[in-house]
């Protein structure tokens, strides 16, 4: 069984100095939502194998906030190629993951984020910010079941609000 985690980074700051939209970072929300949505992955045993995570400041902090509460480090990838993806971007990620990788976490931004999700799922699908969907595949290497549309079963949605 494979499984992947599509995440969109947490509320982020709009009243801040950051010169371009890559370095806004994260609001006070989003800083308190992050840990609660990787702690809950923690509680469910969704622990990923790898970390693929836009290296715009509000995903990278997203990231560091959630992973400091699964109590275990998680290889991690910065990606600039993540940032503003969208589903052919994404697909092309989730082909480099090896196939070791069972749990898998993406986390970047809408719409794209919210986009793929949708596709994989085979259904319209909200994404708001701090949003985590698990998702389940049958075993298969990367390649093939990153562009298997409607092929991925929806385990949960994990919203920060929520928890």
């Amino acid at each position: 069984m494979r499984r992947l985690i599509v995440m969109r980074h947490a509320k982020s700051a709009w009243d801040t100095d950051a010169a371009t939209d890559h370095e806004r970072p994260l609001s006070e929300r989003g800083r308190r939502d992050a840990p609660r949505i990787g702690e809950r992955l923690g509680e469910l045993g969704w622990i990923p194998d790898l970390a693929l995570v836009s290296d715009a400041l509000r995903a990278t902090e997203t990231w560091n906030r959630a992973a400091r509460t699964l109590g275990m480090l998680v290889p991690v990838r910065y990606l600039r190629a993540l940032y503003g993806a969208g589903l052919g971007a994404v697909q092309q990620v989730l082909e480099t993951v090896p196939d070791v990788a069972d749990t898998v976490l993406i986390l970047g931004h809408n719409p794209g984020f919210e986009r793929v999700a949708s596709w994989l799922a085979g259904e319209d699908l909200r994404l708001t910010t701090g949003n985590a969907l698990l998702l389940e595949h049958s075993d298969g290497p990367w390649p093939a079941i990153a562009i298997d549309a409607g092929g991925w079963t929806i385990v949960d949605l994990l919203r920060p609000k929520e928890l």
